[in-house]
């Protein structure tokens, strides 16, 4: 679909935002937290071309965020990569194993869908956990996790990591962009509406799924490798299901379906859960009640739902 004017105007204002914060502050805490943002960012954009553009709940996704942690781990400690080639071999890992998800997981749909990505999940995370422990340190995970090193410049400084960072997402978003609007992202969006007319005006629906999929699998792969750089550290933690139910969840607070609303998803929760875990233990069962009031008064997530309101306005003829 194209990009609406909401889209536009909000990249405008967010874009100028990211830019700024480094002079604004120069607190480390703030910084890690605004790049963590971004990673998470960069993962949930990924997960939602699947998930919103497609309408497939996947619970698999924490595998390709955690083979792209693994990915860059292994590729800079034992094969000696540069970092950079480190996250292309990451987002090469995690789409060969969307591909492969992808031949099972499209043979069915719905529900079942939904269960077979999440046994996938689980089946890579036990064998990280126990029977690779020889590659993947166990439930120790592996650190020391390498950071980029271009024109010998200190990406252990949390305000150069951020500019690292914060450059891979605006590409990321500018390519996701580009792909909504794209011919390619018309007919994704169609499949979601009707597949079967779909089909019936030519196009192979399966073959574009697993494109889709791929697509959505070598994002999170890049998110995991900078994920794993930023936390100098990567466990199988990162191929649990409930990782992949953490992007879901900020998937549906900030709105599915739309370009901004995954990021600001993942402020949301984020932010929300740096204050409430400093409050209570009990913080992620507070973020819960939260969330279903969310879904309660904003069914189509916090800002999903501001764009259709501004969308009725501008077109108040429409529903």
């Amino acid at each position: 679909m194209n990009l609406s004017r909401f889209d536009v105007v909000l990249g405008c204002l967010l874009i100028p935002a990211v830019v700024a914060l480094p002079f604004v502050t120069h607190d480390d805490f703030y910084l890690n937290l605004a790049t963590l943002i971004m990673i998470w960012g960069i993962f949930a954009v990924g997960f939602d071309f699947v998930f919103g553009s497609l309408g497939m709940v996947s619970f698999g996704h924490a595998s390709f965020l955690g083979i792209g942690g693994y990915a860059v781990a292994l590729g800079t400690q034992r094969l000696g990569l540069p970092f950079e080639a480190g996250m292309v071999l990451a987002m090469a890992a995690a789409a060969a194993c969307a591909w492969l998800y992808s031949f099972f997981a499209l043979r069915v749909s719905g529900i079942f869908f939904a269960l077979v990505t999440l046994s996938l999940s689980q089946l890579l995370y036990i064998l990280a956990d126990s029977k690779l422990r020889e590659w993947t340190g166990g439930a120790d995970g592996l650190p020391g996790i390498a950071r980029p090193d271009i024109f010998h410049i200190d990406f252990f400084d949390p305000v150069n990591f951020y500019w690292y960072a914060a450059a891979i997402f605006v590409l990321v978003m500018m390519v996701i962009a580009a792909l909504r609007s794209s011919p390619f992202g018309r007919i994704v969006m169609a499949i979601q509406q009707n597949e079967i007319r779909t089909e019936h005006l030519g196009y192979n629906t399966h073959r574009i799924k697993q494109i889709a999929f791929l697509i959505s699998g070598a994002v999170s792969g890049l998110a995991g490798a900078l994920l794993g750089s930023l936390l100098l550290y990567v466990n199988p933690q990162m191929l649990h299901w409930g990782t992949s139910g953490d992007v879901i969840i900020m998937t549906l607070l900030g709105g599915a379906g739309t370009l901004w609303g995954p990021i600001a998803g993942v402020a949301i929760f984020e932010i929300l859960k740096e204050l409430l875990s400093g409050w209570t233990q009990y913080w992620y069962g507070i973020l819960g009640v939260l969330f279903i009031f969310s879904t309660l008064y904003f069914p189509r997530g916090i800002l999903g739902e501001i764009q259709a309101r501004v969308e009725r306005t501008r077109h108040p003829g429409e529903p």
